[in-house]
Protein backbone atom coordinates (compact mmCIF):
# COMPACT_ATOMS: atom_id res chain seq x y z
CA UNK A 1 0.00 0.00 0.00
CA UNK A 2 1.40 3.22 -0.87
CA UNK A 3 1.43 5.92 1.72
CA UNK A 4 -1.22 8.37 2.38
CA UNK A 5 -0.45 11.78 0.52
CA UNK A 6 1.08 14.50 2.74
CA UNK A 7 -1.19 17.65 3.96
CA UNK A 8 -0.46 20.68 1.57
CA UNK A 9 0.99 23.58 4.06
CA UNK A 10 -1.97 25.66 3.28
CA UNK A 11 -3.85 22.98 3.79
CA UNK A 12 -2.51 22.64 7.33
CA UNK A 13 -3.20 26.41 8.56
CA UNK A 14 -6.58 26.18 7.30
CA UNK A 15 -7.29 22.96 9.69
CA UNK A 16 -5.96 24.50 12.53
CA UNK A 17 -7.77 27.83 12.00
CA UNK A 18 -11.11 26.12 11.31
CA UNK A 19 -10.71 24.20 14.59
CA UNK A 20 -10.60 27.02 16.65
CA UNK A 21 -14.19 27.18 18.21
CA UNK A 22 -13.81 31.33 19.19
CA UNK A 23 -12.03 33.89 20.49
CA UNK A 24 -10.31 34.49 23.89
CA UNK A 25 -12.72 36.98 26.03
CA UNK A 26 -12.82 40.62 26.59
CA UNK A 27 -11.45 42.60 29.03
CA UNK A 28 -10.36 46.15 29.20
CA UNK A 29 -6.51 47.26 29.71
CA UNK A 30 -5.09 50.49 30.20
CA UNK A 31 -3.47 52.37 27.07
CA UNK A 32 -0.03 51.69 28.30
CA UNK A 33 -0.38 48.71 28.23
CA UNK A 34 -3.00 47.67 24.56
CA UNK A 35 -0.28 47.93 22.40
CA UNK A 36 -0.04 44.65 20.43
CA UNK A 37 -3.20 43.69 21.50
CA UNK A 38 -6.97 42.80 19.36
CA UNK A 39 -9.11 45.55 19.76
CA UNK A 40 -12.98 43.92 20.96
CA UNK A 41 -15.30 46.18 19.65
CA UNK A 42 -14.91 48.95 17.45
CA UNK A 43 -13.41 52.32 19.00
CA UNK A 44 -15.44 55.41 18.48
CA UNK A 45 -14.02 59.10 19.41
CA UNK A 46 -15.32 60.89 22.19
CA UNK A 47 -14.67 64.15 21.10
CA UNK A 48 -14.32 66.03 17.81
CA UNK A 49 -10.45 66.71 16.67
CA UNK A 50 -9.19 69.60 16.77
CA UNK A 51 -12.34 70.64 18.43
CA UNK A 52 -12.09 74.29 17.58
CA UNK A 53 -10.50 76.44 14.44
CA UNK A 54 -6.95 76.26 15.48
CA UNK A 55 -3.72 78.13 14.12
CA UNK A 56 -1.08 75.73 11.96
CA UNK A 57 1.86 77.92 12.16
CA UNK A 58 3.43 80.63 14.16
CA UNK A 59 2.41 84.22 12.80
CA UNK A 60 -0.63 86.40 12.89
CA UNK A 61 -4.52 85.82 13.15
CA UNK A 62 -6.10 88.86 10.58
CA UNK A 63 -8.85 89.02 8.46
CA UNK A 64 -7.73 88.11 5.10
CA UNK A 65 -9.96 91.20 3.48
CA UNK A 66 -7.38 93.53 5.47
CA UNK A 67 -4.25 92.30 3.55
CA UNK A 68 -5.95 92.49 -0.02
CA UNK A 69 -2.67 94.46 -0.30
CA UNK A 70 0.55 94.54 1.12
CA UNK A 71 2.30 95.83 2.49
CA UNK A 72 -0.07 96.54 5.11
CA UNK A 73 -0.12 97.83 8.57
CA UNK A 74 -2.00 96.11 11.46
CA UNK A 75 -2.94 97.35 15.05
CA UNK A 76 -1.70 94.16 17.09
CA UNK A 77 -4.71 93.67 20.33
CA UNK A 78 -3.12 90.67 21.69
CA UNK A 79 -2.18 87.34 21.58
CA UNK A 80 -2.85 83.67 21.57
CA UNK A 81 -0.95 80.62 22.50
CA UNK A 82 -2.13 76.76 22.77
CA UNK A 83 -4.04 76.83 26.23
CA UNK A 84 -4.10 80.50 26.53
CA UNK A 85 -6.79 82.03 23.71
CA UNK A 86 -7.54 85.28 22.82
CA UNK A 87 -10.82 86.48 24.16
CA UNK A 88 -11.55 89.50 21.95
CA UNK A 89 -12.81 89.73 18.63
CA UNK A 90 -10.77 90.87 15.91
CA UNK A 91 -12.22 93.96 14.08
CA UNK A 92 -10.92 95.34 10.85
CA UNK A 93 -7.38 96.87 10.71
CA UNK A 94 -6.55 94.54 14.11
CA UNK A 95 -4.56 91.41 14.45
CA UNK A 96 -3.21 88.80 17.07
CA UNK A 97 -0.26 87.39 17.81
CA UNK A 98 -0.95 83.70 17.23
CA UNK A 99 1.26 80.52 18.06
CA UNK A 100 1.19 76.76 16.40
CA UNK A 101 -2.16 74.95 18.27
CA UNK A 102 -3.21 78.51 19.46
CA UNK A 103 -7.22 79.06 19.16
CA UNK A 104 -8.14 81.13 15.95
CA UNK A 105 -9.78 84.34 17.26
CA UNK A 106 -13.41 85.08 16.66
CA UNK A 107 -13.48 87.45 13.66
CA UNK A 108 -10.17 85.92 11.82
CA UNK A 109 -10.03 83.76 8.91
CA UNK A 110 -6.39 83.31 7.70
CA UNK A 111 -3.16 83.56 9.58
CA UNK A 112 0.26 85.29 8.25
CA UNK A 113 3.40 83.03 9.02
CA UNK A 114 5.56 85.19 10.90
CA UNK A 115 8.52 85.28 8.07
CA UNK A 116 6.16 86.90 5.64
CA UNK A 117 5.61 89.84 8.29
CA UNK A 118 8.33 92.41 10.27
CA UNK A 119 6.83 94.43 13.97
CA UNK A 120 7.02 97.77 14.60
CA UNK A 121 6.11 98.45 18.32
CA UNK A 122 2.15 97.89 18.09
CA UNK A 123 1.92 97.41 14.93
CA UNK A 124 2.92 94.29 12.39
CA UNK A 125 3.52 94.42 9.04
CA UNK A 126 2.16 91.74 6.57
CA UNK A 127 4.96 92.10 3.77
CA UNK A 128 3.41 88.97 1.91
CA UNK A 129 -0.26 88.02 1.61
CA UNK A 130 -1.33 84.06 1.68
CA UNK A 131 -4.63 82.84 0.54
CA UNK A 132 -7.84 83.01 2.12
CA UNK A 133 -7.87 80.54 4.91
CA UNK A 134 -4.54 79.51 5.17
CA UNK A 135 -2.32 77.91 8.12
CA UNK A 136 -5.92 77.33 10.28
CA UNK A 137 -6.35 73.43 11.36
CA UNK A 138 -10.89 73.78 10.68
CA UNK A 139 -12.47 71.93 13.88
CA UNK A 140 -12.89 68.63 12.75
CA UNK A 141 -10.02 68.57 10.29
CA UNK A 142 -8.55 65.18 12.20
CA UNK A 143 -11.75 63.37 13.26
CA UNK A 144 -15.57 64.00 14.38
CA UNK A 145 -16.70 62.64 17.84
CA UNK A 146 -18.65 59.48 17.14
CA UNK A 147 -16.37 58.59 14.31
CA UNK A 148 -15.17 54.81 14.88
CA UNK A 149 -12.08 55.14 13.91
CA UNK A 150 -9.89 51.90 14.69
CA UNK A 151 -12.11 48.90 14.09
CA UNK A 152 -13.10 44.98 15.84
CA UNK A 153 -10.04 42.94 15.07
CA UNK A 154 -7.45 45.33 14.74
CA UNK A 155 -3.92 45.09 16.51
CA UNK A 156 -3.15 47.70 17.51
CA UNK A 157 0.09 49.76 16.99
CA UNK A 158 2.05 52.23 18.44
CA UNK A 159 0.13 55.15 16.58
CA UNK A 160 -3.01 53.16 17.25
CA UNK A 161 -2.75 53.99 20.70
CA UNK A 162 -1.64 57.47 20.34
CA UNK A 163 -4.71 57.78 18.06
CA UNK A 164 -6.76 56.31 20.60
CA UNK A 165 -5.58 58.49 23.58
CA UNK A 166 -6.50 61.67 21.14
CA UNK A 167 -10.15 60.00 20.97
CA UNK A 168 -10.17 60.12 24.98
CA UNK A 169 -10.31 56.85 25.55
CA UNK A 170 -7.98 55.62 28.54
CA UNK A 171 -8.73 51.79 28.66
CA UNK A 172 -9.28 49.82 25.37
CA UNK A 173 -11.75 47.14 25.40
CA UNK A 174 -9.27 44.23 24.18
CA UNK A 175 -9.11 40.10 23.69
CA UNK A 176 -7.78 38.42 26.82
CA UNK A 177 -4.36 37.14 25.93
CA UNK A 178 -4.16 33.77 24.63
CA UNK A 179 -2.77 30.97 26.72
CA UNK A 180 0.01 29.18 25.46
CA UNK A 181 1.69 25.87 27.46
CA UNK A 182 5.11 24.66 25.53
CA UNK A 183 6.67 21.15 26.66
CA UNK A 184 9.94 20.00 25.39
CA UNK A 185 9.66 16.37 25.29
CA UNK A 186 13.10 13.51 24.83
CA UNK A 187 15.47 12.34 27.71
CA UNK A 188 18.24 13.58 25.54
CA UNK A 189 17.75 17.32 26.78
CA UNK A 190 18.51 19.11 29.47
CA UNK A 191 17.99 22.69 30.13
CA UNK A 192 20.71 25.81 29.97
CA UNK A 193 23.11 25.99 32.37
CA UNK A 194 23.30 21.97 33.14
CA UNK A 195 25.75 20.11 32.40
CA UNK A 196 24.75 17.97 29.26
CA UNK A 197 25.81 14.09 29.36
CA UNK A 198 28.11 12.65 26.57
CA UNK A 199 24.91 11.72 24.96
CA UNK A 200 22.57 14.38 25.90
CA UNK A 201 21.91 18.19 24.33
CA UNK A 202 20.66 21.16 25.62
CA UNK A 203 17.02 22.43 25.11
CA UNK A 204 16.82 25.68 22.83
CA UNK A 205 13.54 25.09 20.78
CA UNK A 206 11.21 26.60 23.36
CA UNK A 207 12.87 29.54 24.42
CA UNK A 208 12.30 30.60 19.98
CA UNK A 209 8.83 29.35 20.75
CA UNK A 210 8.02 30.77 23.34
CA UNK A 211 9.58 34.05 22.23
CA UNK A 212 7.61 34.20 18.59
CA UNK A 213 4.22 32.95 20.86
CA UNK A 214 4.96 35.69 22.98
CA UNK A 215 5.47 38.26 20.19
CA UNK A 216 2.17 37.33 18.66
CA UNK A 217 0.39 37.95 21.50
CA UNK A 218 0.28 35.01 23.82
CA UNK A 219 0.67 34.58 27.40
CA UNK A 220 2.88 31.30 27.82
CA UNK A 221 3.68 28.55 30.61
CA UNK A 222 6.52 26.58 30.22
CA UNK A 223 6.42 23.14 31.41
CA UNK A 224 9.87 22.59 31.31
CA UNK A 225 11.04 19.10 29.94
CA UNK A 226 9.42 15.78 30.13
CA UNK A 227 11.42 12.56 29.68
CA UNK A 228 10.11 9.72 27.59
CA UNK A 229 7.93 7.83 30.02
CA UNK A 230 4.12 7.93 30.01
CA UNK A 231 4.07 9.45 33.64
CA UNK A 232 5.73 12.29 32.75
CA UNK A 233 4.30 13.47 29.67
CA UNK A 234 0.49 12.64 31.43
CA UNK A 235 2.27 14.64 34.27
CA UNK A 236 2.81 17.62 31.87
CA UNK A 237 -0.50 17.07 29.99
CA UNK A 238 -2.55 17.80 33.69
CA UNK A 239 -1.11 21.11 34.38
CA UNK A 240 -1.88 21.97 31.10
CA UNK A 241 -4.97 21.10 31.66
CA UNK A 242 -5.18 22.55 35.17
CA UNK A 243 -3.98 26.23 33.65
CA UNK A 244 -6.54 26.06 31.32
CA UNK A 245 -4.34 26.84 28.45
CA UNK A 246 -5.59 26.97 24.79
CA UNK A 247 -2.63 25.31 22.93
CA UNK A 248 -0.36 22.92 24.08
CA UNK A 249 2.64 23.14 22.40
CA UNK A 250 4.85 19.85 22.61
CA UNK A 251 8.29 19.77 21.29
CA UNK A 252 9.95 16.70 19.39
CA UNK A 253 8.58 13.07 20.26
CA UNK A 254 5.87 12.98 17.78
CA UNK A 255 6.88 10.65 15.61
CA UNK A 256 6.85 6.40 15.27
CA UNK A 257 10.28 5.26 16.74
CA UNK A 258 10.38 3.44 19.75
CA UNK A 259 11.18 6.72 22.25
CA UNK A 260 8.80 9.05 20.32
CA UNK A 261 5.96 8.86 22.61
CA UNK A 262 3.74 12.11 22.78
CA UNK A 263 1.60 11.21 19.99
CA UNK A 264 0.56 7.90 21.78
CA UNK A 265 0.60 9.58 25.22
CA UNK A 266 -1.87 12.20 23.80
CA UNK A 267 -4.25 9.62 22.10
CA UNK A 268 -4.47 7.86 25.57
CA UNK A 269 -5.33 11.68 27.40
CA UNK A 270 -8.03 11.76 24.46
CA UNK A 271 -6.59 13.75 21.73
CA UNK A 272 -8.38 13.62 18.82
CA UNK A 273 -5.64 14.30 15.72
CA UNK A 274 -6.59 16.46 13.30
CA UNK A 275 -3.66 15.91 11.08
CA UNK A 276 0.00 14.22 11.53
CA UNK A 277 2.98 15.06 8.95
CA UNK A 278 2.74 18.10 5.98
CA UNK A 279 4.59 18.39 2.55
CA UNK A 280 6.90 20.46 3.65
CA UNK A 281 10.57 20.98 4.57
CA UNK A 282 11.86 21.47 7.41
CA UNK A 283 8.96 20.83 9.47
CA UNK A 284 7.23 17.32 8.14
CA UNK A 285 6.39 15.89 11.23
CA UNK A 286 4.18 18.76 12.12
CA UNK A 287 1.03 17.60 14.59
CA UNK A 288 -2.61 19.03 15.17
CA UNK A 289 -5.42 17.82 17.15
CA UNK A 290 -7.84 19.13 20.13
CA UNK A 291 -7.84 17.38 23.86
CA UNK A 292 -11.27 18.26 24.82
CA UNK A 293 -10.91 22.45 24.19
CA UNK A 294 -7.22 22.93 24.59
CA UNK A 295 -5.70 22.61 20.90
CA UNK A 296 -2.35 20.62 20.54
CA UNK A 297 0.15 22.02 18.16
CA UNK A 298 2.50 18.87 18.17
CA UNK A 299 6.17 20.79 16.68
CA UNK A 300 8.95 18.97 15.26
CA UNK A 301 11.89 18.18 17.41
CA UNK A 302 14.66 19.14 15.28
CA UNK A 303 15.17 22.55 16.50
CA UNK A 304 15.01 24.74 12.79
CA UNK A 305 11.83 22.42 12.15
CA UNK A 306 10.61 23.57 15.45
CA UNK A 307 11.09 27.17 14.95
CA UNK A 308 9.71 27.38 11.13
CA UNK A 309 6.64 25.30 11.97
CA UNK A 310 6.21 28.37 15.22
CA UNK A 311 6.20 31.38 13.01
CA UNK A 312 3.58 29.57 10.00
CA UNK A 313 1.21 28.06 12.03
CA UNK A 314 1.80 29.02 15.78
CA UNK A 315 1.74 32.61 15.31
CA UNK A 316 -1.28 32.83 13.04
CA UNK A 317 -3.17 30.71 15.60
CA UNK A 318 -2.24 32.97 18.35
CA UNK A 319 -3.21 35.76 16.38
CA UNK A 320 -6.71 33.98 15.44
CA UNK A 321 -7.58 33.20 18.53
CA UNK A 322 -6.60 36.74 20.07
CA UNK A 323 -9.15 37.65 17.52
CA UNK A 324 -6.95 39.10 14.66
CA UNK A 325 -8.85 39.14 11.47
CA UNK A 326 -5.73 39.22 9.27
CA UNK A 327 -4.52 36.06 11.20
CA UNK A 328 -4.52 33.77 7.89
CA UNK A 329 -3.34 36.62 5.60
CA UNK A 330 -0.31 35.20 3.40
CA UNK A 331 2.75 36.38 5.36
CA UNK A 332 4.80 35.96 2.48
CA UNK A 333 6.57 39.09 0.65
CA UNK A 334 8.38 39.61 -2.96
CA UNK A 335 12.12 38.81 -3.61
CA UNK A 336 14.82 38.82 -6.02
CA UNK A 337 16.65 35.18 -6.03
CA UNK A 338 20.36 35.95 -5.89
CA UNK A 339 21.48 32.88 -6.46
CA UNK A 340 20.42 29.73 -9.18
CA UNK A 341 18.18 26.91 -7.67
CA UNK A 342 17.83 23.24 -9.02
CA UNK A 343 14.15 22.18 -9.53
CA UNK A 344 12.04 21.02 -6.15
CA UNK A 345 10.43 17.68 -5.19
CA UNK A 346 6.74 17.45 -3.66
CA UNK A 347 7.61 19.42 -0.39
CA UNK A 348 7.25 22.79 -0.20
CA UNK A 349 10.66 24.10 1.25
CA UNK A 350 11.73 27.16 3.89
CA UNK A 351 15.15 28.07 2.94
CA UNK A 352 16.74 29.96 5.57
CA UNK A 353 18.31 33.08 3.60
CA UNK A 354 20.10 36.12 3.72
CA UNK A 355 19.03 39.63 2.58
CA UNK A 356 20.49 42.22 0.69
CA UNK A 357 19.30 45.35 -0.98
CA UNK A 358 18.55 45.82 -4.82
CA UNK A 359 18.05 49.11 -7.12
CA UNK A 360 14.56 47.83 -7.55
CA UNK A 361 13.41 48.45 -4.26
CA UNK A 362 13.35 44.39 -3.71
CA UNK A 363 15.73 42.94 -1.80
CA UNK A 364 18.04 39.92 -3.15
CA UNK A 365 17.30 36.79 -1.43
CA UNK A 366 20.18 34.76 -1.00
CA UNK A 367 19.86 31.05 0.90
CA UNK A 368 22.74 29.83 2.84
CA UNK A 369 24.56 26.75 1.49
CA UNK A 370 23.57 24.36 4.24
CA UNK A 371 19.97 23.70 5.33
CA UNK A 372 20.35 21.12 8.14
CA UNK A 373 17.60 21.29 10.22
CA UNK A 374 19.83 21.09 13.39
CA UNK A 375 22.21 24.03 12.73
CA UNK A 376 20.55 27.22 14.87
CA UNK A 377 23.88 29.45 13.64
CA UNK A 378 22.89 29.42 10.11
CA UNK A 379 19.09 30.43 11.62
CA UNK A 380 20.06 33.08 13.77
CA UNK A 381 21.86 34.68 10.78
CA UNK A 382 19.00 34.94 8.64
CA UNK A 383 16.70 37.60 8.16
CA UNK A 384 14.23 35.63 5.71
CA UNK A 385 12.62 31.84 4.92
CA UNK A 386 13.09 31.74 1.25
CA UNK A 387 9.79 29.77 -0.27
CA UNK A 388 10.17 27.21 -3.10
CA UNK A 389 6.87 25.56 -4.12
CA UNK A 390 6.12 21.65 -4.58
CA UNK A 391 7.31 20.65 -7.69
CA UNK A 392 9.28 24.09 -8.62
CA UNK A 393 11.55 23.75 -12.03
CA UNK A 394 15.00 25.26 -11.47
CA UNK A 395 15.19 28.84 -10.78
CA UNK A 396 17.81 31.38 -11.89
CA UNK A 397 19.13 34.25 -9.84
CA UNK A 398 17.66 37.44 -11.18
CA UNK A 399 14.01 35.42 -10.85
CA UNK A 400 11.56 36.79 -8.81
CA UNK A 401 10.82 34.58 -5.66
CA UNK A 402 8.56 34.88 -2.39
CA UNK A 403 9.63 35.03 1.04
CA UNK A 404 8.58 34.89 4.62
CA UNK A 405 10.26 37.71 7.07
CA UNK A 406 12.45 36.59 10.23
Amino acid sequence: MSPSPLLPVADALQAILASIKGVTPLESVPLAQALGRVLASDLAARRTQPPIDVSAMDGYALRHADVSLVPARLSVIGASAAGHGFAGRIEPGQAVRIFTGAPVPQGADTVIIQENTSADGSVVIINEAEALGRNIRKAGLDFVSGDALLTQGHCLSAPDLALAAAMNHAHLPVHVRPKIAILATGDELVAPGQEPGADQIVASNSFAVAAYAKAAGADVLDLGIAGDRYEDLQQAFARARAAGVDVLVTLGGASVGDHDLVQTALKREGMELGFWKIAMRPGKPLMHGRMGEMQILGLPGNPVSAIVCAVLFLVPLVRALSGDRTAGADPSFAGILGVDLGPNDSRQDYLRASLAPQQQGLPIVTPFGRQDSSMLRTLAASQALLIRAPHAPAARAGDSCRMVLL
